[in-house]
């Protein structure tokens, strides 16, 4: 059984855990021990081994892989704990393959503390993570290896979606799906605030735009048809449709979901 270390137990930490234990051991290091007891609890309630560590170096000795679950404003200083203990297993062969989320953090800069050859993976995961319809950027160096790479696709896997991508578009991916969520959920709340508003009540206004942004964006996965066909189908001749459109054009609606994108990607950039 392969053993996986999570340096963080935060909400994705946990939600790459739920899925990455139903085939490995777990360890969980983090700063707040209790949280990661916490943690490890909830995840024995899944039928799954975990433990809990009292430092990040233990967890560089015993892991086969190493989630750096870990804010960017923090890695260096984790980076600088583990390296010792990274580079001695690098020279003897058996070097952990290490994991970073955090934004803006290159694989090159990571190596440069870690150690030049510490084999390298970021990722930039969402939230839907957590139950399962997450996207997941990868981007990997070349020291890791084929079947490293496959076992983190299926590890991964149970968080949604998997795709390979070259380091250069990891900023981009940050301000799209990264970040997306929340303008999402902006916008769906939006969408109930304007039901609310013509009298519909709280609750179903929450329902029913959740679930239109739901099966609107199965729309656009399962036809493989463009988002502006599919809009196009929805708006008749000086129908309510139009209307609508004509208000977030006003409102400048696209232009500024776009500077939304733009400027969590130029965030990601600076963090870096």
């Amino acid at each position: 059984m392969i053993n996986i270390a999570f340096i963080g137990s935060g909400n994705m930490g946990f939600a790459l855990m739920k899925s990455a234990s139903k085939n490995a051991k777990i360890y969980i290091s983090d700063a707040d021990t209790e949280k990661a007891r916490f943690v490890c609890k909830q995840l024995a309630e899944k039928a799954s081994a975990a433990e809990v560590l009292f430092s990040n170096t233990e967890a560089a000795e015993k892991a086969d892989i190493i989630f750096l679950a870990v804010k960017p404003q923090v890695l260096s200083h984790v980076l600088a704990e583990i390296a010792p203990a990274v580079k001695k297993r690098n020279a003897d062969s058996a070097c952990p393959v290490l994991v970073s989320m955090a934004a803006g953090w290159s694989i090159d800069r990571i190596q440069s503390i870690a150690g030049e050859k510490t084999p390298v993976v970021r990722i930039m995961p969402n939230t839907p993570a957590l139950i399962g319809k997450g996207m997941i950027a990868m981007s990997a160096s070349p020291e890791v290896s084929a079947e490293k790479i496959k076992q983190l696709e299926n590890i991964l896997g149970g968080c949604g979606i998997v795709d390979s991508i070259d380091e250069n578009f990891m900023d981009a991916v940050t301000g799209l799906s990264g970040s997306g969520p929340a303008f999402v959920y902006l916008f769906i709340e939006a969408l109930a605030d304007g039901a609310v508003r013509a009298g519909f009540p709280r609750e179903k206004a929450l329902r029913y735009a959740a679930q239109t942004v739901f099966g609107s964006a199965a729309m656009v996965q399962e036809t493989g048809k463009h988002p502006g066909e599919l809009k196009d189908m929805v708006t008749s001749p000086g129908g309510t449709t139009i209307a609508g459109l004509f208000a977030l054009e006003e409102g400048a609606f696209r232009s500024t979901v776009m500077k939304a994108v733009e400027a969590a990607w130029k965030r990601s950039v600076e963090l870096g």
